[in-house]
This record gives C-alpha cells, structure tokens and sequence, in this order.
C-alpha cells in the first residue's frame, strides 16, 4: 500500500452501527465515508472509485439493498471489493452475497468489533496482491514477450513473478536460441528498475583485451587512445539491469573484478582512483554449464554462487512443442509479406513438420524459418514446401511425419510415443476449430466428454 490513508466506505442504515464503525476505523487510520442506502453506496463508489479500498455494507438496507448493490457492481473491472454484514440466521442471504461478488459477510450484532478492522485489512491486502499479479501477468504477455502456455513455460512465468521485485542477482540457463535475453527483459520491466536502462552486454563478443574497459569504464590518461573520461557499462545500468550474456566467456581476471562489483556495488574503472557507487540489477545467462566450467578450473566458485541466487531454465523448444502454433502466429503476425498486408497463412501440413522437427536452434530458428517462409510463399498459404528446414530432419520428415526411426534410435517408449502423438492430434484439432471443444471432438470422432477427459490428461 502507499503512504496514503486507506480509504473504506461503510454503509447501514443504523446510525449507532455507523458511529460504532466511523470510530473504529478513523482510530485505525483510515479515511471513512459513509452511506445510509444502496443508493447512496452506488454513487458514493462511482464518487470515489480510484480511492476507495473496500467496502462494508449492510445487506438489509431500504430504497436498494446490499444484493441489489452487488448485481449492479458485479462484472465491473474497476470493481470495489466488499464485505457484507448480515442479521444472524440470514445464511441463504450471504450465501446470495457471495455468489453476486462479495468478498466476505459479518453477522451482526458483532461479537468481536476488532475482528471487523481484522477482516477488512485481510481484504484490503489480498486485493493488493490480487491487483499486482494481474499487472505483471499484463507486463510479461505485452509486446513481443515471451510466448507460450506449456508447463514448461507456466513455471517460468512463476519464477519471473516471484523474483522480479526482488533485488536478487539471476542466473538464466538455456540453449542458443531459447529467449534468455527476453526473460531478462521480462524481470528488468516488472520490477522496481524497470524506470532504468536494461543494458545488455554480450561477453562472448567482447575480446578480452576491451572487456573490462567496456565493463567498467577508464578514466582520461589511463592508456594510450583514452584521451577522455568513459563510463562502463554498469555504470551506464545505474537505476536500471545489467545483462551478462555468455557469462561463461569471461576471463579469471574480468570475473574477479566483476567478484567485487557484486560483492561491494562499487565500479573500479581503469585508471580510476576512487570507486564509483552504482545501483544496479544484475541478471547473467550462460548455454553452458558454469558447473563443468567451476571443475575445469576456468570458472570461479565464488562468482557462481554470487551470480546463482535466483535460477531460471529456458527449456529448448523440442520440450514445450505445443506452443509452437502460437509462435508461428506470432511470427506470421511479426513478419509480414508487405506492411500493410494481413499476416500469410500457413498449412496444417506445414504446422505439422514444423511441430516433428527437433528444432536446434530453437525459438530463433522457427523465427527464421517462418520469416524465409513468408518470402518463399510471397504472401500466399506457407506449405511445407515453403519451409527451410535442417537437410537431415527434412529428409527424415519427408519419409515419415513421426520420424519413427528417430524415436527408435532414442529408445523412446511405445507407450511415450503414443501419447506424444495423441497430444499434438488435440493440439492440432484444438487449431482448427479455433478452440471450439465441440468442432474438435468431431474432428477426431470424439464425443465432448471424450476430449475433455484427454484435454484434462495433458493438462
């Protein structure tokens, strides 16, 4: 909550109830208003609608009562949450609260008045957190963000929610291609940095030799050709988050230094005499393992533990093949043929090689396929004709769809295999009725019940 008074709104149209509630409440701190009927509630909410933090409201009340109040309030996104209170004995009445959007009933007369105050700080705190994870859920799917409902990707969703508005250092694994720089961006948007600079620094690209100057900065004199003051990077992040990529690629003497930014949020620059204070997010991404690195002698403990605080995998994109659909609609929206023409269709013929096809390169491999695809098709239907994809799994999906001897060789389970299949057939079904259960079951020569169940197994 912010430094302001919370604001509760009580309604009753007995003046010793509302005197009683006015003084708990104000001796609690709040800002109090008050109503006498469900008329006055109704305007005093459209009134005060961006202060007002919860109501409590007598359910019995003349002119329009408290569940007459809640079915005109019910859909409403902007809606205020509301307590009720009810006589004792009015059991079916709270239970026609509840179920018209109240958030929770108090029988009166009260036993406890305190466990009122107690009641409405619960509600004024959950709708809080209720109204935070509805904004960070809208940052991470706005723009061109990260794509996809797996459980793969459900759980990297979590992760990001969980430590976003931490000021933890985060470790994001993952190969070549799988989106580590946009989960980055993702935590950098979401959390209280997000007004600063997300810097983004791609250490494997780097000679060691401008390493540590592009990293730190260097003072005017500090060599030959630094004939004036430059700031680092970090120093550039300052308010914002630094992203190492390709953590790994960093020499035993820049991970030393970059050891004692983490430790003491300071920055040395070349030349330097006085280090130089910064604030800044740090989140790191590597395709190897820092682990292997750590026992070949070429990675420093110390420095993983200090980069490893909060880890996220980006699971390759052969492991979540369900979101591939809607990665290529993303890509056929992103990458059009002209402008100002709509997006190119694609086949089910193409959806499907695309969904057996091992993907190595992974999220920016199928960007690339579908944007040479849209060239290839000029703007017309994508078939699998149109799709550029690795000689050796063309030729093996021209010969069979499933790939069989691919799942042979890996020693994949009949059992495994079948399901694998049975999943992408209601995925793909799902596709073309447009998420229509009933068209899909009869698609697949199911009936409704059937599907659900099968739907309900691969969640």
């Amino acid at each position: 909550m912010s430094d302001a008074k919370k604001h509760i709104l009580i309604a009753d149209d007995e003046a010793d109830i509302l005197d009683l509630l006015d003084e708990l409440f104000v001796e609690a701190g709040y800002q109090v208003s008050r109503a006498v009927n469900g008329v006055e509630v109704l305007a005093q909410i459209q009134k005060n609608k961006n202060t007002l933090n919860a109501v409590l409201m007598d359910i019995r009340m003349p002119d329009t009562d408290g569940l007459a109040v809640l079915k005109q309030l019910q859909g409403d996104p902007n809606e205020v949450p509301i307590i009720v209170m009810t006589a004792y004995g009015s059991g079916s009445i709270a239970i026609q609260a509840m179920q018209h959007g109240a958030f929770d009933y108090i029988t009166k007369p009260f036993d406890d008045i305190t466990a009122v105050l107690h009641k409405i700080e619960r509600l004024i705190e959950y709708h809080s957190l209720a109204n935070q994870v509805s904004e960070l859920k809208t940052k991470i799917t706005q723009g061109e963000k990260i794509i996809g409902n797996s459980p793969a990707m459900l759980k990297i969703y979590k992760s990001i929610g969980k430590v976003a508005n931490s000021d933890a250092t985060v470790l994001i694994t993952g190969e070549t291609g799988t989106g580590k720089e946009l989960a980055a961006n993702v935590i950098h948007s979401t959390s209280r940095y997000s007004r600063g600079p997300f810097v983004a620094v791609n250490c494997g690209a780097l000679p060691e030799t401008l390493m540590e100057s592009e990293l730190f900065g260097y003072e005017a004199g500090a060599f030959t050709g630094a004939v004036k003051l430059r700031k680092g990077r970090f120093e550039m992040a300052d308010k914002g988050t630094i992203f190492l990529d390709e953590v790994g690629e960093m020499t035993m003497s820049t991970q030393r230094k970059l050891l004692r930014v983490l430790q003491e949020r300071v920055v040395d620059r070349l030349g330097g005499t006085l280090p130089v204070k910064i604030d800044v997010r740090v989140i790191s991404a590597t395709n190897r393992s820092l682990e292997e690195e750590i026992e070949k002698g070429s990675f420093r403990p110390d420095l993983f533990f200090r980069l490893n605080v909060v880890s996220i995998h980006m699971p390759p994109l052969r492991e979540r093949k369900e979101d591939i659909p809607a990665l290529v609609d993303f890509f056929l929206n992103k990458h059009r043929y002209n402008p100002g023409t709509p997006p190119t269709r694609i086949s089910n013929d193409a959806i499907q090689q695309l969904i057996a096809y091992d993907f190595p390169g992974n999220v920016r491999e199928l960007e690339n396929i579908i944007q040479r695809a849209v060239v290839d098709a000029r703007g017309r239907t994508i078939t699998g004709q149109n799709l550029s994809l690795g000689k050796d799994e063309r030729a093996a999906l021209s010969t069979n769809i499933l790939n069989i001897d691919k799942l042979v060789r890996d020693r994949t389970s009949l059992e495994g295999a079948t399901s694998n299949f049975e999943r992408l057939m209601l995925l793909e079904a799902l596709r073309q009725s447009d998420n229509d259960e009933e068209r899909a079951a009869e698609l697949l020569g199911l009936s409704l019940q059937d599907l659900r169940q099968r739907l309900a197994k691969y969640s």
